[in-house]
């Protein structure tokens, strides 16, 4: 299966739409929190990213879905900064405190090529909202040079659906957190507003892009949907709510990977809700409560 990006390049409208994304950084617009900087002049707005990208790391990653990780591991590519604030983040020294170096887009390009030539299954860009232009500008030099592997667009959920619709045959695999199933505990814990409304939006439109999820004879994922729900104490997610949309509005059928390893750690302990970690039985509670919703759901390795 011949990735989406590689597919629009020879007609030029993968270079097209990189120029398209490119002009959203003048009024930046990337997310729902709209700031409107100009990002060129130095301007920062929420996610505090300039036009340059930073990345913390790069390199074959062996943690993340069976699926993207196969024998050889999944191409990871770690970005600078978030829009997001989850005050229990565990990467909060990338996301937050904006532990980085700087990287041209002729760089990003060569480090997917360097992943590819390391025969990683997929370039796997690990919270991207706020490059996406730089991005996308990357994978024209990359494909030119012989790209040819799954990209994977792997976020926190808050994205923008008409930014989304802009990556339209551009990214072949979604896997965005679906973190809360209520605004206020967004807000309250990942300072976002109507967290809830721009992920189910965003959700929409990623399945309606790429479908559900299909792996290779391997059983490595070549394209589709893969949706993660953070199971957190005191059911502060608001699972069912988040579970019974996937179901209803998204698909019955849908891969998900409803996660365990949440651990109180950066700012968590001033709140004392979540100030600890997730008991055994909470996790039962979330699966079975998925299993009960759609038979059909494919659950993560």
């Amino acid at each position: 299966m011949t990735p989406g990006y590689a597919e629009k390049l020879p007609d030029g409208s993968l270079e097209l739409r990189a120029k398209e994304l490119m002009s959203h950084l003048e009024e930046c617009d990337l997310c729902p929190h709209m700031c409107k900087v100009n990002r060129f002049e130095g301007k920062l707005g929420f996610c505090r990213a300039s036009a340059d990208v930073e990345i913390a790391s790069f390199g074959p990653h062996f943690g993340e879905e069976s699926v993207l990780v196969g024998r050889n591991g999944s191409g990871t590519i770690f970005f600078t900064h978030c829009n997001m604030r989850c005050v229990f983040c565990q990467n909060y020294h990338i996301s937050q405190l904006g532990e980085g170096r700087r990287v041209s887009v002729e760089e990003l390009a060569e480090i997917m090529l360097t992943l590819q030539k390391m025969g990683c299954h997929n370039i796997n860009l690990v919270t991207p909202t706020h490059y996406i232009p730089q991005i996308v500008s990357a994978l024209v030099i990359a494909a030119e040079n012989g790209l040819n592997i799954p990209l994977v667009y792997n976020c926190g959920g808050y994205e923008r659906r008409e930014i989304i619709a802009l990556l339209d045959g551009i990214v072949d695999i979604y896997m965005p957190d679906f973190k809360y199933g209520d605004n206020e505990r967004a807000k309250c814990y990942s300072m976002v507003v109507n967290y809830a409304k721009h992920a189910k939006e965003s959700l929409i439109e990623m399945q309606r892009q790429v479908g559900d999820l299909v792996v290779d004879e391997r059983g490595i994922a070549m394209r589709g949907l893969i949706i993660r729900h953070l199971v957190m104490p005191n059911n502060v997610a608001e699972s069912k709510k988040v579970l019974e949309f996937v179901a209803k509005e998204v698909s019955p059928k849908a891969y998900l990977n409803i996660m365990a390893q949440y651990y109180p750690t950066f700012k968590a302990h001033i709140y004392p809700e979540i100030a600890r970690r997730i008991t055994y039985k909470e996790y039962e509670e979330v699966l079975e409560i998925a299993k009960s919703i759609s038979s059909e759901f494919r659950f993560a390795d």
